[in-house]
């Protein structure tokens, strides 16, 4: 081949990649091929940098104490995530029309409530989706990106917390009432759905298809509740990836709700508050809802002693009472028996109790593992820094707190985190 050819060769694959890098900025042409891009440098990390399962512990899993009464001196750990997301103050109230709550008492064999306005979701949009169909039941208008573009502005995030999203509710339809709980039940779901009240579960998700090798398939994913049928066994739910009114029997709910210790947001009017407070009684107190949930783990765990979400579910409730030995125990005995590739990616409750119970080794491992399935968790990069930091890694700890606000400015976690490090 001449030089002529060889030169022209050259121009024209300088000038295609020039003009393929400008199409790629265009937003449309960007919202098209931007996760196409990036499912397949997921799969060539996989192929690069195998995937293995979640690493066991380092340290001898002991039993964790039966005792489950946390000491009344102790404050309980919050559990938000130090996001932070521009308040409305806006006043355009929406008058919905529904009609008074049934009592939590009188259930119907068979309940179906509107669902308004199901939105199939964008790329990593399930919460924003979700939430936005839920919103839409009391006539808000907005779509999931209203919900995105505040509280995940970075379209590659996968992960969103059901505190982000109560959060924006807060904060963008303050008219309505929002609560969130742990440790729910089948029973609990029907209640409220009967008192005309959707729930939004956090599940566990499989996908269709392999996203590396050896890919466990498993992924969180957020179901709205929406109506029940005592008969069939079945639940009425609005997934934003497969469809709007799905069934889903009863023991599936339960299945997939329990890796996430049967966390459920709700979202309701002003005049249903003494409904809600009369169907989780107790629950209503935080404090108590914790410890009900604690006893239902452990519970759980003594009827399936190998049963590694039950474990988890102990360690994540125990890390709320600020028992973090205890949490860190059994969330080792959950790694033993083993958690799904993607755990990690959602939850992060082993990163607080390893580093506030000094094994860091521990720390670094799991946060290391997580930013190989998700090299931009903005939560596995603060604490992966946090690690890095005990070490005396200064410039390492920074770096990760750079990268964690890079991948959401709204963290405030992180942006407190560089500053202490800044100023230290």
């Amino acid at each position: 081949m001449s030089k002529k050819l060889v030169s022209r060769f050259i121009f024209l694959f300088i000038a295609a990649v020039i003009v393929g890098l400008l199409l790629y900025q265009v937003p449309v042409v960007n919202r098209r091929l931007s996760w196409r891009l990036d499912i397949a440098m997921t799969y060539l990390r996989g192929v690069i940098n195998p995937v293995e399962a979640l690493p066991t512990p380092k340290v001898e899993s002991r039993a964790v104490s039966n005792t489950v009464t946390p000491s009344p001196t102790v404050a309980p750990a919050g559990t938000a995530t130090g996001t932070a997301i521009p308040t409305n103050a806006g006043t355009d109230i929406p008058t919905p029309t529904l009609t008074a709550s049934a009592s939590p008492t009188a259930l119907p064999e068979k309940v179906e409530l509107e669902a308004k306005g199901w939105e199939q979701q964008d790329w990593n949009n399930c919460g924003p989706a979700a939430l936005s169909g839920y919103l839409r039941y009391y006539s808000w208008e907005g779509d999931q990106f209203d919900i995105s573009n505040l509280i995940k502005p970075v379209r590659q995030d996968r992960n969103v917390n059901m505190e982000e999203m109560a959060h924006f509710a807060r904060n963008y339809a303050g008219w309505l009432n929002i609560q969130y709980r742990v440790g729910g039940d089948i029973e609990l779901l029907k209640q409220f759905v009967a008192a005309e009240i959707p729930v939004l579960i956090e599940a566990s998700f499989f996908f269709d298809g392999a996203y590396w090798p050896n890919d466990d398939l498993w992924a969180a994913h957020y179901l709205l509740v929406t109506g029940y049928d005592e008969a069939a066994s079945t639940f009425t739910v609005q997934d934003t990836y497969r469809g709007p009114n799905r069934r889903l029997d009863f023991a599936t709910v339960d299945e997939y709700w329990q890796p996430f210790n049967r966390l459920y947001m709700l979202i309701y009017l002003p005049h249903q508050e003494e409904t809600v407070q009369a169907i989780l009684g107790s629950a209503w107190e935080e404090q108590t809802n914790r410890q009900l949930a604690l006893e239902a783990s452990q519970a759980e765990i003594e009827a399936r002693p190998e049963d590694a979400y039950a474990w988890f579910n102990l360690g994540t409730n125990l890390l709320y009472f600020e028992r973090y030995e205890e949490a860190a125990q059994a969330y080792d005995n959950a790694r033993t028996y083993g958690l799904p590739q993607r755990m990690l990616r959602y939850q992060f409750g082993p990163f607080f109790a390893y580093f506030h119970s000094g094994r860091n080794d521990d720390l670094l491992t799991l946060t290391g593992y997580a930013l190989q399935r998700t090299p931009n968790s903005e939560e596995a990069l603060l604490w992966h820094g946090w690690g890095l930091y005990r070490q005396g890694n200064i410039n390492g700890a920074v770096v990760d707190f750079y990268a964690a606000l890079e991948a959401n400015r709204f963290y405030l976690d992180a942006q407190y985190a560089l500053d202490f490090v800044l100023n230290q």
